[in-house]
């Protein structure tokens, strides 16, 4: 048989063997059932109680430029949310530690909540524990129980909070203080949160004004 005929009977054989797999393996992929995936029931946001004593509070990015009205609204529009729960935290004893992106600076960290002498501030990517003292800073300080805000829900929420769950830190994710360039970010990081092998049992979802403080005796 010659070559041409050899390699035409092996390109029949193959289209048959094709045709023959079982359907499953033709099934659709998840890019050709997208639009048809239906999200998941919201979780139910729970209150806590935290221990000022072991618990800090982490403001993560929220610089001018990322909480911008104009181009980031949902981000601007938890800006006044978290000054509340910053005037709360400071109130109650609460170590609170900020963080920057790579290029970003202390002086562009929004007014409203600009850290005051002493408070820690680390610079990194997406996971503010990697190359920084975040870790070292918690530990120095007791801390057990985090809890997190910031302007890149999907980014340095998602990541610096899986983090600190991968410590054996218990992580409080309000979602008024997570925001992202949209919602579906938010919820998609919601559900990671509350669903991943690595943070589903350390992740308390729930809001800022569901959050009190225990009232430690002297």
């Amino acid at each position: 048989m010659s070559g041409k005929k050899s390699t035409l009977v092996l390109i029949v054989f193959c289209l048959c063997l094709l045709a023959a797999l079982p359907a499953a393996a033709q099934a659709p992929t998840l890019l050709d059932e997208w639009s048809g995936i239906a999200a998941p029931p919201a979780p139910v946001a729970k209150p806590v109680f935290v221990n000022p004593a072991n618990t800090a509070f982490l403001i993560l990015d929220i610089q001018t430029r990322l909480a911008d009205p104009q181009a980031r609204p949902r981000a601007a529009a938890s800006v006044p949310r978290i000054q509340s729960f910053l005037a709360a935290s400071r109130a109650n004893g609460l170590l609170v530690v900020y963080s920057l992106t790579r290029t970003g600076t202390a002086a562009e960290i929004v007014p409203a909540v600009a850290p005051q002498r002493g408070d820690p501030v680390v610079r990194s990517g997406v996971d503010k524990f990697f190359r920084t003292d975040l870790e070292k800073i918690l530990k120095e300080h007791g801390i057990q129980t985090v809890v997190i805000a910031g302007t890149a829900a999907h980014g340095a929420v998602l990541h610096t909070a899986t983090g600190a769950a991968l410590r054996d830190l218990a992580v409080i994710l309000p979602v008024d203080g997570m925001s992202a360039d949209t919602p579906y970010a938010e919820q998609y990081t919601a559900w990671h949160m509350l669903n991943a092998p690595g943070t589903r049992n350390r992740v308390t979802l729930t809001t800022f004004d569901q959050i009190s403080f225990l009232k430690l005796r002297n």
